[in-house]
């Protein structure tokens, strides 16, 4: 059966590491697309983060989608909702409570991707990370906002070592309520128990009636497995992390040497390429 939806991770997979889009990579995605292959940016990222790249590779329109926030929020390109999965307020206080008690940098982003901090002094993580995403950046404590507000995912951001002793707390706390996903080496995410990349993608698969051998799915990093799990093609870059190349049926080039468009050339196009290997 042919590919015909590529889910694609955004940060170190289709960008490079200046944070690029390469031409070979438009150059592909756009040719697929020209032969009906629906190719889905599949991003931690916030709508506002991806959108510039869905510009750039010519993914729009009612009939393409995009996922977001890990899998929390599913969408067609062209704005309508298919599927949110939200973590309510008294979740989101007590995520708060449990940062500002283990003294570690928290910030949280709403559904219209706006990043909200109760930390006063925000660190460089979080910065950068608004930055990339285009997003507002607010300081507020949880009673400065509605009773009713809720989150798509809570976000630890900080350096590798201080995630790295977090994370074990972060999973005894809430690992029963709620999903906790390492989507990178400065950040560690809490999501809705019921999301992941890979629930998103398979439901979209459902949506569009598609079998496993029809889907290719590319990534980088831990957060992109559950996608490996559900797609009849799981390709890892070759410099994502050594869990991602494991669970991988391939391991393309880097996101620096056109990995995404030698992962077409071979899956979707049937061209020989070098380097491509398990």
């Amino acid at each position: 059966m042919s590919i015909q939806l590529v889910a694609i991770d955004v940060d170190d997979t289709l960008l490079t590491s200046t944070h690029q889009v390469l031409t070979s990579t438009i150059t592909a995605v756009k040719a697929a697309i020209a032969q009906g292959v629906k190719v889905v940016l599949c991003s931690g990222r916030p709508l506002a983060g991806v959108a510039p790249y869905l510009a750039q590779l010519g993914i729009k329109g009612a009939d393409q989608y995009v996922i977001t926030y890990n899998g929390a929020i599913t969408a067609t390109t062209s704005g309508q909702v298919m599927a949110q999965y939200l973590i309510d307020n008294a979740q989101y206080r007590r995520l708060t409570t449990f940062a500002t008690h283990h003294q570690a940098s928290f910030n949280v982003l709403d559904a219209h991707s706006t990043i909200y901090t109760a930390d006063h002094d925000v660190n460089r993580i979080t910065v950068v990370q608004a930055w990339e995403n285009n997003a507002g950046l607010l300081v507020r404590q949880p009673d400065e906002l509605p009773t009713d507000f809720q989150i798509t995912k809570g976000v630890f951001g900080g350096e590798k070592a201080a995630l790295d002793e977090l994370e074990p707390i972060v999973r005894q706390t809430f690992s029963d309520e709620l999903a906790v996903i390492r989507a990178g080496a400065n950040f560690l995410e809490v999501l809705n128990p019921v999301v992941s990349k890979g629930q998103a993608l398979k439901a979209l698969m459902a949506h569009l009636a598609l079998a496993p051998a029809a889907v290719m799915a590319i990534g980088d990093e831990a957060n992109d497995l559950s996608m490996f799990d559900v797609a009849g093609t799981a390709v890892a870059m070759a410099n994502g992390s050594w869990l991602a190349r494991e669970h991988a049926d391939i391991v393309t080039k880097s996101n620096d040497d056109g990995g995404i468009a030698a992962a077409f050339a071979q899956v979707i196009f049937n061209e020989a390429v070098d380097k491509l290997q398990k």
